[in-house]
């Protein structure tokens, strides 16, 4: 960490020039005595980074950001405020610290907070803005997070972890085992510690796998931000062997859409079909991550159009966590049905069906875009089917 880039001018500098061309900065002759382009151009990018993914520490004059693979591990504010909202109690020591910004959150509800960040540079560029956020009841320990709780006395209330993958697996399975720390191997420990423990993955984990390699999981949060699956959040406690709460939310800028279920009621609901009628829903990303695909349309007393087509319908408009459409023509799929309908642009999705968005845009010469959402999908029997629809508030 290098403190000359606390200097006023180095730091006017940076929020002048946060939006300016990197390439460029790094060709350039060093602008200031002390700094090398390369940590100029960390800062500058840093900035440019943190506007819409942490908008707290870019409203900020004099934090320090570190390289950019650690800004892209860490948590944005929005699903950081949320985790923290899971927690209850004193104290959380966060194993895996990184940037801090969980730890951040966490600071706010909680007297006690420990980060831990095996990374000397990037835990003292950690705890030089916690200073300058105001947080005075964070301590950073330049330390490997399980070590950590193996040496000293104290228990938690909560213990946090973020996993990192220790290597690329093929295809986009991996495993809970296949992480640095190996939480499942370590999970005596944990709570030998603390009586509660949070753990984040990356969206692409099998929920259903990832609760069959912990044990003592009351709930699995599924975080979405604006359509887009972020975060699984396992939440453990010890001793607990009861039914699994699956929680899911898509964070907007207008509300938090939340659908909760438990494995258990997924299992034993029993789904209602139908062929399409007036109206059309798609779940959002959290909800079909988290494969709640029968509780959801039994919730909101809709029909679905498939075993394993998530799409479902009614002849009564209802809210819904998710995308609503009418449908304004149900058509078997073929070539001459697209012509037939004069349709040279659209938006296309498809579910459950032999072809991919890309396939059928090109073997139809489909532009992308405009007021016309069309849906290629299975129906009962196995129909395949093109729904011509349009998108409703």
């Amino acid at each position: 960490m290098n403190k000359l880039i606390l200097n006023t001018g180095v730091q006017d500098y940076i929020k002048k020039y946060w939006n300016t061309d990197i390439v460029s900065v790094l060709l350039q002759k060093p602008t200031f005595e002390g700094i090398s382009q390369k940590e100029l151009a960390q800062q500058l990018e840093g900035l440019k980074k943190s506007k819409s993914k942490l908008p707290t520490w870019y409203n900020l004059p004099g934090i320090y950001y570190p390289k950019k693979v650690h800004l892209e591990q860490t948590s944005s504010e929005r699903t950081a405020a949320y985790k923290s909202k899971l927690l209850s109690g004193k104290s959380v020591v966060d194993i895996s610290g990184g940037f801090g910004v969980d730890s951040y959150y966490f600071s706010k509800r909680m007297e006690q907070v420990l980060h831990c960040e095996w990374n000397a540079e990037l835990c003292q560029i950690a705890a030089h803005n916690f200073a300058i956020l105001g947080c005075k009841n964070v301590q950073s320990i330049a330390k490997d997070g399980m070590e950590v709780l193996e040496e000293s006395p104290s228990h938690w209330d909560w213990i946090y972890v973020d996993p990192s993958r220790r290597h690329d697996q093929k295809g986009k399975v991996f495993l809970l085992a296949d992480c640095q720390p190996n939480i499942p191997n370590e999970l005596p420990k944990l709570f030998g510690k603390a009586q509660n423990i949070l753990i984040k993955t990356s969206p692409i984990l099998d929920i259903r796998q990832g609760i069959k390699e912990l044990r003592s999981v009351k709930e699995v949060h599924v975080v979405a931000v604006e359509n887009e699956v972020k975060e699984l959040l396992f939440v453990l406690k010890k001793d607990y062997d009861g039914p699994v709460g699956i929680k899911t939310v898509n964070l907007t800028k207008g509300q938090n859409i939340a659908f909760d279920f438990d494995l258990e009621e997924e299992k034993n609901t029993v789904a209602q079909f139908g062929d399409p009628d007036t109206f059309l829903y798609e779940p959002n990303a959290a909800i079909l991550k988290s494969g709640g695909f029968k509780k959801v349309g039994v919730t909101y007393n809709l029909n679905k159009l498939l075993e394993h087509t998530h799409l479902y319908t009614s002849d009564q408009l209802v809210d819904f966590p998710g995308r609503r459409f009418n449908i304004l023509k149900v058509l078997p799929y073929s070539k001459s049905s697209i012509k037939s309908e004069g349709i040279k642009q659209a938006n296309v999705a498809t579910r459950n069906f032999p072809l991919s968005v890309a396939e059928i845009r090109k073997k139809h010469k489909l532009k992308d875009g405009g007021e016309i959402y069309l849906f290629f999908t299975k129906t009962l029997g196995g129909q395949l089917t093109m729904l011509l629809c349009r998108k409703l508030s």
